[in-house]
């Protein structure tokens, strides 16, 4: 009989989040520590000149569905 394979969600975190939980989330997802996730969001949204950083963490939060 062939093993059923569970397929992992990216979910906003509810437990572990500082304005939406994509961060928290993303960390959640690939098991690292969201400490890590914050740190590398914010050094490349900075290095992207803002903007950009900004925008795909408003349609992360748009599209991402929350933690139940």
């Amino acid at each position: 009989m062939a093993e059923k394979k569970t397929i992992k969600k990216l979910y906003r975190s509810k437990t572990n989040r500082m304005i939406a939980g994509i961060c928290g989330g993303l960390a959640d997802y690939y098991q690292i520590d969201p400490t890590f996730v914050r740190l590398l969001w914010a050094g490349l949204t900075l290095v992207t000149m803002v903007g950009p950083g900004i925008i795909l963490y408003l349609i992360a939060w748009i599209i991402i569905p929350e933690e139940k």
